[in-house]
């Protein structure tokens, strides 16, 4: 259990290389945005206070001088209450629904945050940065023209929080770690599920269950859980009310959401006896996992460790099955940049977390994935969950 001062310092630390990365590029205030888009949504604003974000807009004011704001809806603040690291929070004018009315609750504006900032600073507000602009509505963007951006040198600071979240400490390896042996609870759950007449919901309701017992607050992506041919041979599906027959290809990936962060781990499962082909396949989807695992240490270029993956693929003529970037970070999404493609020049670091995802989908049989997650060590990497790495039968 880790202590509640421990958890303060940890964010507060993040504040600090948040506001060093702000002076270095020369920028007087980050307005950090999110709201609750199941996968990529509320990270950012997770990852700088801790709060959920959930049903509302939400931001992290960051002034150069100064501590953090944590802006809110009307009908969030005491939630944010509840959980944020960020003790200052303001409900704002700008994130109320316009139809809706508030006449109990006290409401400030950006414009009035950024007085109050400029006047306890001394400073004006000459230079945004921006992130989260990829998730921000059009209609709440051109508020923030008329207000926030308006006569100041406005930028995308993106890469700040990319950069940052792609390096993991201590604090959220662990608990990255716990939330893997959640996975891999939820996958047993799953495999002792499957068997002739169980239907893919039912499969999934056992991992899902497994889950929530062992303290996730939700899950990374939407459980899959798909059968047979036609539903395996999407890259996603969702669990439907299918039958799992003899001799199906049962695709399986779990995912808890733990304390924010969002590890997944995926496997397929042979109901019976399966063609030679999708066993074969199977043996070169572990082999290639191991390859891109063997070649993850600190130094390395992200395209050589995909490309030890793609190779095995390749070799046996089946690369054209691979048909999405096979290594990513994980953290507070379950598919977060950096991304480790084919054209990636990334050079892998010390502490990063990452899934190793071998995909063979679209093929003439269906398709499947392996995905473990690794962590990287001086020296190597080392897997955080443990669920067998083999061919399952049942």
């Amino acid at each position: 259990m880790v202590c509640r001062n421990s958890i303060s310092n940890e964010f507060r630390q993040r504040w600090v290389k948040l506001k060093e990365k702000m002076i270095t590029r020369g920028l007087d205030l980050l307005f950090i945005y999110s709201n609750d888009r199941a996968v990529f949504g509320p990270g950012n604003i997770r990852y700088l206070s801790n709060f959920p974000v959930h049903f509302e807009h939400a931001a992290i004011i960051m002034p150069r001088f100064g501590e953090p704001i944590l802006a809110v809806g009307p009908e969030t603040r005491e939630y944010a209450e509840l959980s944020s690291e960020v003790k200052d929070i303001r409900v704002i004018k700008e994130f109320a629904i316009p139809d809706e009315e508030y006449p109990y609750t006290s409401m400030t504006s950006l414009s009035a945050i950024l007085e109050e900032i400029r006047s306890n600073s001394g400073n004006e507000v000459r230079s945004i940065g921006l992130i989260g602009l990829d998730l921000l509505p059009w209609s709440l963007y051109q508020v923030l023209e008329n207000t926030l951006l308006s006569n100041r040198r406005v930028e995308n600071a993106e890469d700040i929080l990319i950069d940052m979240r792609s390096i993991k400490s201590q604090y959220e390896i662990e608990i990255i770690e716990e939330g893997y042996a959640i996975a891999d609870k939820a996958m047993e759950a799953c495999v002792e599920a499957v068997h002739v007449g169980t239907t893919e919901l039912a499969i999934a309701a056992a991992g899902e269950a497994v889950m929530r017992k062992l303290g996730a607050e939700g899950y990374a992506i939407d459980t899959i859980v798909a059968s047979g041919k036609q539903r395996t041979y999407p890259i996603v599906v969702r669990p439907s009310d299918r039958k799992i027959e003899k001799g199906d290809v049962v695709l399986i990936t779990m995912g808890p959401r733990y304390k924010g962060y969002n590890p997944a781990i995926g496997r397929p499962v042979i109901v019976g006896d399966a063609p030679e082909v999708i066993i074969e396949a199977m043996q070169l989807a572990l082999k290639a996992q191991h390859a891109a695992e063997a070649a993850l240490r600190p130094g390395a270029i992200g395209c050589d460790v995909e490309g030890m993956a793609r190779k095995v693929l390749a070799e046996a003529g089946l690369e054209q099955y691979f048909v999405y970037a096979g290594v990513h970070s994980v953290g507070l999404a379950e598919f977060e940049p950096p991304i480790l493609s084919p054209k990636s020049n990334l050079q892998v670091k010390e502490n990063m977390v990452l899934s190793i995802d071998i995909p063979l989908f679209l093929t003439p049989w269906g398709g499947f994935r392996y995905e473990d997650g690794f962590v990287v060590t001086s020296d190597g990497c080392r897997r955080l969950n443990h669920f067998p790495r083999e061919i399952i039968k049942v």
